[in-house]
């Protein structure tokens, strides 16, 4: 289906999908904008994809035939990422979600903050507990003697 060069605007139809025994279909040099729909992932018989000169934005559709076909195919539109385009999308792009870089650095400020207040909180009660309980203490470094008594005799 060659409907190229038709001034066409808007998106895409999900019930493209629909056309399952599609063998051609060429969109090319209209303005065709948002994303290329998941629907046409079902287009099992699709040969000849061309995409090409639109203003189609987004990740090309994962685990489809629609990335089998040439980077030429989706030329001319330069906010289209994913397999088979140099173009790799962004993480959150890519699991659709709308996580920015500022949510993303914040998460893992927490993380490390808490790792920081768990090492600290275990240390101290380690420390702790040798600085105040004599007999633990005295236990602790006999051990640690008795160790390297273990070692230095297997060495010498």
């Amino acid at each position: 289906m060659n409907l190229s060069q038709n001034q066409f605007m808007g998106t895409i139809p999900n019930d493209i999908g629909n056309m399952k025994q599609l063998e051609s279909l060429d969109l090319s040099n209209n303005t065709l904008s948002g994303e290329i729909p998941q629907t046409m992932s079902s287009l099992s018989f699709l040969e000849v994809l061309n995409l090409s000169f639109n203003n189609l934005k987004g990740q090309i559709p994962l685990g489809t035939q629609l990335q089998s076909f040439t980077p030429l195919s989706y030329m001319g539109n330069p906010e289209l990422c994913g397999t088979p385009l140099i173009e790799k999308c962004k993480q959150n792009e890519a699991l659709g979600e709308d996580i920015n870089d500022e949510e993303g650095s914040e998460l893992m400020e927490c993380f490390y903050m808490g790792m920081a207040v768990g090492f600290s909180t275990c240390f101290w009660i380690v420390f702790g507990t040798l600085l105040f309980k004599r007999t633990w203490r005295h236990a602790y470094f006999n051990f640690l003697y008795d160790v390297k008594d273990w070692f230095m005799s297997r060495w010498t």
